[in-house]
């Protein structure tokens, strides 16, 4: 039976895919029905809190087989993968760095490519994990670093400007309770080392635009 979603903190579209029984989540993203927020949201996997998603019928396909016979079918299901950037202060990138990353009980091994990234696949249903990197000389050499999984708030809203700032070494504060003095100095600090960028402190569409190719997403 078709429905309305509304999206809570930490969800993304792939686990409301799966926890409504649907093999990808593009059937329900590229239904006409979300058409209003995929043109708002553009990302499936960075949604606010309150966004209203259509969760439309399942469709039940009907396939002929022989009796006596065995058959075999295979269900295609998205993967969802989980993309992290390891860089020193100044986004110098942590290259060729063993990591470890422990999602719900599954411990993964990756090493970092020359810019820093690692990529591993994740179930639909994680929504945290921890990240160990070990490499002599790192100021991150056998620290445990937690993440959230699908917290990041479109680049649009304060709270996703601070988690972004954060996440790339500059101190905005929490997106809980926000500080106003304390964002305001990272983005005038974010400005300053983006030149084209006017040194405002305030996080208008040119810095907002700079934050997401910067942080990635």
């Amino acid at each position: 039976m078709a429905a309305t979603h509304t999206v809570q903190q930490g969800e993304y579209l792939a686990m409301i895919a799966k926890n409504y029984g649907f093999a990808s989540y593009k059937t329900i993203w590229e239904h006409d029905s979300n058409a209003e927020l995929r043109e708002k949201r553009q990302n499936p996997n960075i949604l606010l809190p309150g966004d209203q998603v259509f969760i439309p019928d399942k469709e039940t396909k009907e396939s002929s087989i022989s009796a006596g016979r065995s058959s075999r079918f295979r269900v295609r299901q998205d993967k969802v993968k989980l993309r992290l950037v390891i860089q020193e202060l100044y986004g110098k990138p942590i290259a060729n760095a063993q990591c470890e990353v422990r999602v719900d009980d599954i411990v993964k091994n990756a090493v970092t490519q020359d810019d820093g990234t690692i990529e591993i696949e994740i179930p639909a249903s994680a929504k945290s994990a921890e990240l160990i990197v070990r490499q002599d000389g790192s100021q991150f050499d056998g620290m445990t670093i937690p993440i959230k999984i699908g917290h990041l708030d479109p680049v649009e809203e304060e709270t996703g400007q601070i988690a972004r700032l954060n996440n790339l070494g500059y101190f905005a504060g929490p997106t809980d309770e926000i500080d106003e003095k304390l964002f305001a100095s990272a983005v005038e600090e974010f400005q300053c080392d983006h030149p084209k960028l006017a040194v405002d402190g305030v996080c208008g569409t040119a810095t907002q635009a700079k934050l997401k190719e910067i942080h990635g997403s």
